[in-house]
């Protein structure tokens, strides 16, 4: 496993993070979640291959996501080897300050992730969605604090349009608060929006890409005409990706042949397309089996050609912006 610096830090992740929505309550909303016992045995082995970067969020499983990673965690690592991250934004409950970017809603979800977690710290906050009806400046302001008082060493954003980014560090560095590091968006061979305004914003202000969705939910990881439980029952993803089929699949098709011609898989090919972005520093994969994340792990490994590269992003149309808002 390789390690690089994230953003402008000197903070050190593997070139996987291991995303944990899929680790939980298996009566949650989503019907692929898997139960502590199978979660424990995936966080295990991505420990095992080097992954030392974890993303999970209040939100996954409200809170039993948190609960698995912190438990594993604590069985199988050492707390300096592990980065971990986790959001904040997203509603945890019924009633007013439940969910948001407001000072109160931070610290008072900040100290139940801790709790949930089991540690001292969070290595990485991120603010899981842009909040249109809190001030940045409060926002800012609370994530510094946290940041001063050792509770959080870093943060970072996700899923914003590139003018709220750069909105926010604006801000932090107008009052001489912390910034961002780093920006968890949509971004994949068949979602690559964000390459007109955020990628070059990250680039400029050395910010690191943390992409989520990296396969877009299985369809860069499988022919379409492939069966898997989560293609037909995800809901999130049939909304972001089945308007554009005719064109994706095309782009698919190029991944499946590259994959034929190198003796790899799809994901593989996917992902590795990924990391030769210079804006990415960590695709966030999620995983159900053990042979997604030793695909995810040995896609580091590859390095695609020119040409292969000219292959994969020749059929890519505009997309619907999704995520952002």
């Amino acid at each position: 496993m390789e390690y690089v610096k994230l953003g402008n830090s000197g903070l050190e992740v593997s070139k996987i993070c291991l995303g944990c929505m899929s680790f939980g309550d298996t009566n949650w909303i989503h019907d692929w979640i898997l139960d502590e016992t199978e979660s424990r045995k995936i966080i295990k082995r991505a420990l095992d291959l080097g992954v030392n970067f974890f993303d999970t969020a209040n939100v996954y499983s409200l809170g039993v996501s948190e609960e698995i990673l912190g438990r594993a965690i604590k069985d199988y690592a050492k707390r300096e080897d592990v980065v971990i991250a986790t959001k904040v934004f997203q509603t945890m409950r019924k009633g007013p300050n439940a969910g948001g970017l407001s000072r109160k809603a931070i610290m008072q979800e900040v100290d139940a992730s801790l709790k949930r977690l089991d540690v001292d710290y969070i290595d990485l906050l991120i603010v899981h969605r842009w909040d249109y009806n809190t001030p940045i400046e409060e926002t800012m302001k609370a994530l510094h604090d946290l940041v001063s008082s050792g509770k959080v060493l870093y943060i970072g954003a996700s899923s914003m349009y590139a003018y709220q980014f750069q909105k926010a560090q604006f801000v932090a560095e107008k009052h001489g608060w912390t910034k961002f590091i780093s920006m968890q968006n949509h971004y994949n061979l068949i979602y690559r929006e964000d390459e007109r305004e955020l990628v070059p914003v990250c680039l400029d202000q050395n910010v690191s890409m943390t992409p989520y969705s990296p396969l877009a939910a299985g369809r860069l990881a499988r022919l379409w005409d492939a069966d898997s439980k989560r293609a037909k029952t995800d809901a999130s993803a049939k909304k972001k990706y089945d308007t554009t089929e005719k064109h994706d699949m095309l782009v698919v098709s190029a991944v499946s042949d590259i994959a034929k011609e190198r003796g790899v898989s799809m994901a593989q090919i996917s992902l590795a397309w990924l990391l030769h972005q210079k804006v990415v520093a960590a695709p966030v994969v999620g995983v159900t089996k053990m042979v997604q994340l030793e695909d995810a792990v040995f896609a580091t490994e590859i390095q695609l050609t020119d040409d292969e590269i000219e292959r994969l992003e020749a059929h890519y149309v505009p997309h619907k912006v999704v995520g952002a808002r």
